[in-house]
């Protein structure tokens, strides 16, 4: 185990992750500030998310 630490390179990053928890970070901010739980649309919304065709969602494109 502790050469796999040697060789680990700590500037590789995993995107998917650190998207996943930038989304976990904005979806804990929205719930900290509601003074109710959030709707199904408002959590949509926080996720970047919006309703397709036959209630399906859909990812909206984040800038």
């Amino acid at each position: 185990m502790d050469a796999v630490r040697q060789n680990l390179d700590l500037r590789v990053h995993d995107r998917v992750a650190l998207d996943e928890i930038e989304l976990y970070a904005e979806m804990l901010g929205a719930v900290a500030d509601a003074e109710r739980p959030l709707t199904i649309a408002e959590i949509d919304l926080v996720l970047g998310v919006r309703s397709g065709d036959a209630g399906r969602r859909e990812l909206t494109p984040r800038d």
